[in-house]
């Protein structure tokens, strides 16, 4: 059975029994702060269990993307962990509880597959309650027949489940499935997790959590205000039963990947005679990382994460990575991604058409990343050679765990290489070392998130003001002023009845025309008037659905709950904005223009008169394309297309061809803002101009990276692209002016400057070297006899330090010579010393001088050293130090 049959027979089995369908929310947790990522199916529920909102059906039912990241060094060791994985839930929010939460998983587990089940022996099944659950073990017996010895009782470890953080918690009922005395030892679960598989939680959730220690030490506050269930099913763990496969790696979603990677490495998979993953050769754990995390960069950039170096960004970086090594320690050194993500598609895309919609965009970055990465690994390479080279010159055998840490930390260069290249030039790597330092890494890391991490945001309040006076009255879109009475005020998160002047709370109104901060436009800015206050508006959010916040500053007066008050948008703010977002929208649809259908936008931002659009792009864009952007841009608002307006459903919507801002999450009735028709049609819920002539003009005023593959467009509208141009115009003419050059000859007139300028400068730098070798020569002459060696020290010289350095020692000729060099700078010295062959003959080199004068510090090789830190006060006494000690040296001390 394909694991695409799996989840349409689950979803079939709870719609026919009452529950709502529900789609995936992406793979980014955008509205919880303590997750980067969805990690398990009921997050999207969770405000309906804690009570903060009220679930619009009783019953639902969903396959849920997922990420879990915590376990990624245990990939493709063990049949249970994958980095993507889906899992199918059913949920009750207050209606049935555990018997019926037992019944509906097992009719599903057992029932005949010609019924619409899955046909699984009910004798191989186990059951696990929590431990003091009797009611759970008695339903399971009682009810299900399920004979007692194969009920197993357990602990706060295994059956009692929560989202590691306070919040929605509580026992557990699992299912286990044998899969035969050739997969392990008889005995229930407790005895063997490879054996006895787990493919359902059925999640009993009744308590809520006050704080999270450990899976065994939490606090429980109380009740939820309802009985719920939350369970899960793992949809890969049910396939590979299914299929008959070992594992989830070997199921019909992701073999067809690690078949792949064996075609293009050619080596073979299942070289381990065993059937337990956790026992299986390297090379077999190796094609099932390729296969999981092409797999999860897949899903993860389907849903609009983008590589970068922090947050979820650097969690997809690291996962595409992992891949590309894992591959190449397979012995596969060229781009593998063009081979690999294809069949990702194809094995995904029955369950997700998007993939293949979207596959141009994905790939884009995909390929893209691959391509850095490799780029780095011939950085690091290099470097990896230096740091071998230095320490086989020291005489050591063993490369720095510092080191190996560094090519890690700094340049991406994973272990596993450096291990490997090292070993191929003789040198072993202090393993230890390294894995101590990457622990100090980890645990200043999971220290910042604990810090990070709290409970579930706390939005009882606002709902109790949504529930006591129903949704704001939102009238953003029809006017900018209306008539409100005060219905709430907010001080410090606690209700109060009052604020007087001087005072900032959030203010809640029965009716607003205030536009609240989404999709990228900034929030409406103007005043609220009252009786006896005038209030300015500092700030609008949505702290939940329907419920309007104004965050703003007494500025006169006091303001009271019950009162009537003015509210009024500022209209040239309100201009302003409409500008700048329809230009983000124009813009957007310019650069598809000019660069294709694969330039989307993955993030934007609009204030009155300028907006910034992200999207995704592999190379900066030349002056001519900029120009030809700017131009298709002006030419749609020159052509005064129309802006219209649309609702309609989701489903409807991505029919109609409106493009989506990826990783946010919508409602099933969208609006669509359409401008020219086709030209330009996306989902969005700003304020528009109602033509396009109304932007007035405009202008880009810069373009750069923001990661990579990931370009930024930045520009301005209206009056602002007015007076940007006006500048640009007065420049122009100063510089016209300045020169005596008409503005058509400028850039030709500042180019042949510039040349100029850069031909005189290389004349100086030849002058300056000729300077410097004679002063080099005349310091020679008058140098320090040091038994045999002669010396020459120099005090904050107006060259370059290091560069003079040299210069003044290759003036020694055969004759013994070492030159050192102090400079202060901001407080602190710095030394170079430089030393040539006939000195170093003598004993004397760079490395030991510098190390001796700086107490051991210091660092290079020994023809030349530097080292610094020091209070500027020193400097005198490192040149000092470093004579003494080449005087004791060459004398042979």
């Amino acid at each position: 059975m394909r694991t695409a049959e799996v989840k349409r027979r689950f979803l079939a089995h709870f719609e026919k029994n009452g529950h709502t369908v529900v789609p995936s929310a992406p793979l980014p947790a955008i509205e919880d702060p303590n997750l980067l990522f969805i990690n398990a199916g009921m997050v999207q529920f969770v405000p309906y269990f804690l009570g903060q909102s009220t679930p619009p059906w009783k019953r639902a039912t969903s396959v849920q993307k997922c990420i879990r990241t915590p376990d990624i060094d245990e990939v493709g060791k063990t049949s249970r962990h994958g980095t993507f994985f889906q899992m199918n839930g059913n949920f009750s929010f207050g209606d049935y509880f555990k018997e019926e939460a037992i019944r509906l998983a097992w009719e599903l587990a057992t029932g005949k597959v010609e019924d619409g089940g899955f046909g699984l022996d009910g004798d191989r099944i186990w059951a696990t309650v929590y431990h003091d659950d009797d009611e759970a073990q008695d339903i399971w017996h009682r009810v299900i027949g399920m004979p007692v010895e194969r009920i197993v009782r357990r602990g706060n470890a295994d059956n009692f489940w929560s989202m590691g953080i306070p919040g929605p918690a509580g026992p557990c009922s699992e299912l286990y499935y044998d899969r035969g005395p050739s997969y392990g030892p008889s005995g229930g679960p407790e005895v063997d997790e490879d054996r006895y598989l787990e493919f359902w939680n059925n999640v009993f959730m009744q308590y809520e959590l006050s704080a999270f220690r450990t899976k065994d030490d939490f606090d429980i506050s109380g009740e939820l205000p309802a009985k719920n269930i939350d369970t899960g099913m793992g949809l890969e763990r049910m396939a590979s039963i299914l299929q008959n496969v070992d594992n989830l790696y070997e199921i019909d979603e992701v073999k067809p990947i690690l078949d792949k990677a064996v075609e293009l490495t050619g080596v073979r998979y299942g070289v381990s005679t065993s059937q337990v993953a956790s026992e299986s050769h390297p090379n077999d754990v190796r094609l099932r990382v390729i296969a999981d995390h092409v797999r999860t960069g897949l899903m993860l950039i389907g849903d609009g994460v983008t590589p970068s170096n922090e947050g979820r960004g650097y969690v997809l970086r690291r996962i595409l990575r992992r891949a590309v090594r894992s591959i190449r320690l397979l012995g596969f050194e060229e781009p593998a991604f063009p081979h690999l993500f294809p069949i990702a598609r194809d094995c995904m895309s029955p369950s997700y058409p998007e993939l293949e919609a979207d596959f141009e965009r994905i790939s884009q970055y995909a390929y893209g990343e691959e391509e850095a990465f490799l780029s780095t690994i011939k950085t690091g390479t290099s470097i990896l050679d230096l740091a071998v080279k230095e320490t086989k010159d020291e005489g050591g055998s063993v490369l720095p765990g510092k080191r190996a840490f560094e090519l890690h930390d700094t340049y991406g260069f994973p272990i596993d290489l450096t291990l490997e290249m090292a070993a191929e030039q003789g040198l072993a790597v202090d393993e230890p070392g390294f894995r101590a330092l990457m622990a100090e890494q980890r645990a200043r890391a999971k220290a910042d998130a604990a810090a990070r991490k709290t409970a579930h945001a706390d939005l009882t309040v606002y709902r109790t003001l949504l529930d006591g006076n129903g949704p704001t009255d939102w009238v953003a879109y029809e006017t900018l002023d209306a008539e409100a009475t005060v219905i709430g005020i907010l001080s410090g998160g606690a209700r109060v009845t009052s604020a007087a002047e001087g005072e900032i709370v959030e203010l809640f109104l029965d009716r607003t025309p205030f536009y609240a901060e989404s999709g990228g436009q900034h929030a409406d800015a103007g005043t609220i008037t009252g009786p006896n206050a005038a209030i300015e508006v500092i700030d609008v959010q949505r702290p939940v659905k329907k419920l309007i916040a104004h965050k703003v500053r007494v500025t006169s007066g006091e303001i009271a709950v019950g009162q009537k008050v003015h509210a009024a948008v500022d209209p040239e703010w309100r201009v302003g904005a409409r500008q700048a977002h329809s230009g983000t929208h124009v813009l957007h649809a310019a650069l598809r223009e000019v660069l294709g259908p694969s330039a989307l936008q993955s993030g934007s931002f609009n204030r009155p008169g300028y907006l910034r659009l992200d999207f995704s792009w592999r190379k900066g864009l030349t002056g001519q394309t900029r120009a030809d952007v700017e131009q298709a841009a002006n030419t749609a608002i020159r052509r005064d297309f129309p802006v219209a307006v649309r609702y309609m459903p989701l489903a409807e919507a991505r029919e109609f061809g409106a493009l989506a801002l990826f990783g946010e999450t919508y409602d099933e009735t969208v609006r669509v803002v359409e401008i020219g028709g086709e030209w330009s049609r996306e989902l969005c819920g700003g304020t528009h101009v109602a033509h396009a002539a109304q932007i007035g003009s405009l202008a880009v005023t810069a373009e750069s990276s923001v990661g990579s593959g990931q370009r930024r467009i930045e520009a301005v509208t209206g009056i602002e692209a007015f007076q940007y141009l006006a500048r640009e115009r007065d420049l122009v003419t100063r510089l016209s002016e300045e020169l005596g050059a008409p503005r058509g000859e400028l850039a030709d007139r500042v180019g042949a400057l510039v040349r100029r300028l850069k031909d005189a400068e290389r004349v100086n730098a030849q002058l300056s070297e000729k300077l410097m070798g004679a002063e080099a020569a005349e310091l020679v002459a008058s140098a320090a006899d040091l038994a045999g060696v002669g010396y020459v020290s120099l005090l904050d010289p107006e060259q370059d330090p290091r560069k003079l350095a040299i210069s003044i020692r290759d003036r020694f000729g055969a004759r013994p010579g070492v030159v050192a060099v102090a400079a202060t700078k901001g407080g602190k010295a710095s030394l170079v010393v430089a030393v040539n062959d006939a000195a170093r003959a003598k004993g004397v080199t760079a490395k030991d001088l510098v190390k001796f004068a700086f107490g051991g510090r210091g660092g290079g090789g020994d023809d030349v050293a530097q080292g610094g830190g020091v209070p500027a006060a020193e400097a005198k006494n490192l040149l000092g130090a470093v004579g003494e000690e080449t005087g004791r040296v060459a004398t042979g001390g």
